[in-house]
């Protein structure tokens, strides 16, 4: 057991310590600007990378169509079970 957890743990380590890396570096570099505006400015650049890229994705062309397509076969089906209910030549 604590074999598979091993196994398991150490590429999330990896993952984690490699998706962190960029951030505390972009955060770095603001840190050491003397001057106040600048290191204000730069630190908004940061919020606003960030939120853009947190930001969740559009919904693509193809989500949509699938979405319509599902719609459709179920309103097909609903006039299918509503047809199949009519007595033919009673």
């Amino acid at each position: 057991m604590n074999r598979k957890l091993a196994k398991l743990a150490l590429p999330a380590l990896i993952f984690l310590a490699i998706s962190v890396a960029p951030v505390a570096a972009l955060e770095q570099t603001c840190r050491f600007i003397q001057a106040k505006t600048d290191r204000e400015a730069c630190y908004k650049r940061q919020e606003d990378e960030l939120a853009v890229k947190r930001r969740p994705a559009a919904p693509t062309s193809e989500s949509k169509t699938f979405e319509t397509m599902r719609q459709l076969r179920q309103d097909d089906d609903a006039v299918y079970r509503s047809i199949s209910n009519i007595c033919r030549g009673c």
